[in-house]
C-alpha cells in the first residue's frame, strides 16, 4: 500500500510534536497530580491550530477536512506520553456532531469557540446503570413547549470538569425504544446542571473524567441537536470514526512500547551482557515489532477507507478491538521485559501500562465490538 501521508502531513506532525514537547511534556507530571489539564492549554492548542481544523473557515476553522491530520495529532500525543489533554474527544468525536447536524444558528454560536479552545466539549452517554446499551439510558427530557426539562445522571464523562458544552443523550419518548432518544446540548451555567467528583482512575490521571447530574435543567428547544428522536441514529453514524481514532491511538502506543523496550534491552545488562542479547528477549521483541507492523497496516487500510467514505461499522469494530487488545498485550509484555523497573512510575512503560487499560473498554468494549462483527457474520 502506498504511504498515506504526504509531506504536508509530516510537516504537521513536526508542528504537533513541537507543541507537545514544549507546552505539555514539562507540565504533565503536575497535571497528573492535579487530575486535570488547565484551560490555558486549550487556548494555546487553539492558537496553534490544533483543534477542530476540519471546521469550515466561515465558523473559524481551517476547513481542512482530511482525517489524516486528526490521526497524526493523536499519534503524536500518544507518543509523547501526554494522555491528559482531551483534544481527540473534542475534535474527533464531539465537534463532528455539531458540524454535521447543528443548525446554522448553532454552528455560529458554538463552533468558533470550539476551534479557539474557549469552548471545551463533552458527550454524556454512559450512566451509572447503562453503558454499552444506549437504549437503557434513563435520563429524561420532557417537552414543555419551548423547552425541555432534563433529569438524570451520567458518569465516566471525559472532559467532564472542564466542559462548557455537553451533548446529553436523553429519552424524549421513553416508550419508543431507540427512536425515542434525542441529543440535547447543555451549557455551563444552566441551573440544575452539576458536576460531581473528578473520578479517581487507575490511569489517565490528568484527563478530567466526571460524574454529571441534571436536576430539572431547562434546555431551550434551540439546543436540540438534530431532529428529536434521531439521537440513536446520529450516535451510530459517528461511532466508526470514534473507533478508528481509538485504534490509531492504540497503534501509536504499540509502536511506542516497542521503541521503549528496544532502548531498554540494549542498555540493561544481566549476567555480563545486555539482555537484548538473550534469545528469549530477541524473539519477544521480534514478535512485538511484527505485531505492531501488522496493526499499522490494518489501521492504514481502515484509514484509507474512511478517507473515501467507505469505512463501515464492522471494519471499525475490528480495528478497535484488535488494536486495543494488542496494545494491552504489548504493554504488559513490555513491563515484563523491564523487570522490577517496569513497575516503577519513573519508567514510561509503567505509565503506559496504566493508561492503556481503558482502551479495550471505552468507545465500546471488546465484547461489544465482537458482537457487532458476529452479527455481520450472520451469527
Amino acid at each position: 500500500m502506498p504511504d498515506l501521508y504526504t509531506d504536508e502531513h509530516e510537516d504537521f506532525r513536526r508542528t504537533a510534536r513541537t507543541f507537545f514537547d514544549k507546552e505539555v511534556v514539562p507540565h504533565h507530571d503536575q497535571w497528573e497530580k492535579d487530575g486535570i489539564v488547565p484551560r490555558e492549554l486549550w487556548l494555546k492548542a487553539g492558537e496553534a491550530g490544533l483543534l477542530c481544523f476540519d471546521v469550515p473557515e466561515e465558523y473559524g476553522g481551517a476547513g481542512v477536512n482530511d482525517f489524516r491530520y486528526n490521526v497524526v495529532l493523536s499519534e503524536e500525543q500518544t507518543r509523547s506520553g501526554c494522555s491528559g489533554p482531551g483534544f481527540s474527544v473534542h475534535s474527533d468525536i464531539i465537534v463532528p456532531y455539531l458540524s454535521a447536524i447543528a443548525t446554522e444558528e448553532q454552528k455560529r454560536r458554538w463552533l468558533p469557540g470550539c476551534v479557539s479552545g474557549e469552548i471545551i466539549t463533552a458527550i454524556a452517554m454512559t450512566e451509572p446503570g447503562a453503558g454499552s446499551d444506549l437504549q437503557g439510558v434513563r435520563t429524561r427530557a420532557i417537552d414543555k413547549g419551548d423547552h425541555y426539562v432534563v433529569n438524570g445522571a451520567k458518569t465516566f464523562i471525559s472532559n467532564g470538569i472542564n466542559a462548557d458544552l455537553v451533548i446529553v443523550v436523553a429519552k424524549t419518548d421513553p416508550d419508543a425504544g431507540h427512536q425515542g432518544i434525542s441529543l440535547l446540548v447543555v451549557e455551563r451555567g444552566m441551573e440544575g446542571f452539576e458536576r460531581g467528583r473528578n473520578l479517581d482512575k487507575i490511569g489517565l490521571h490528568a484527563q478530567d473524567t466526571a460524574e454529571l447530574s441534571f436536576t430539572d435543567v431547562v434546555v431551550p428547544k434551540e439546543n436540540l441537536l438534530g431532529e428529536e428522536g434521531q439521537g440513536f441514529v446520529y450516535l451510530m453514524q459517528n461511532l466508526p470514526q470514534e473507533r478508528l481514532i481509538i485504534a490509531a491511538q492504540a497503534v501509536a502506543a504499540c509502536e511506542s512500547v516497542v521503541e521503549m523496550c528496544l532502548d531498554y534491552v540494549k542498555t540493561r545488562e544481566a549476567f555480563g551482557r545486555p539482555i537484548g542479547k538473550f534469545q528469549n528477549t530477541r524473539f519477544t521483541l521480534a514478535e512485538m515489532a511484527t505485531e505492531a507492523r501488522v496493526a499499522r497496516a490494518f489501521l492504514d487500510d481502515c484509514l484509507a477507507k474512511h478517507l473515501e467514505g467507505r469505512l463501515d461499522a464492522v471494519d471499525a469494530s475490528m480495528a478497535k478491538w484488535w488494536c486495543t487488545e494488542l496494545q494491552n498485550k504489548l504493554v504488559n509484555t513490555g513491563v515484563q521485559l523491564h523487570g522490577g523497573y517496569g513497575y516503577m512510575m519513573e519508567y514510561p512503560i509503567a505509565k503506559a501500562y496504566l493508561d492503556s487499560r481503558i482502551s479495550t473498554i471505552y468507545g465500546g468494549t471488546t465484547e461489544i465490538q465482537k458482537e457487532i462483527i458476529g452479527r455481520f457474520l450472520g451469527l
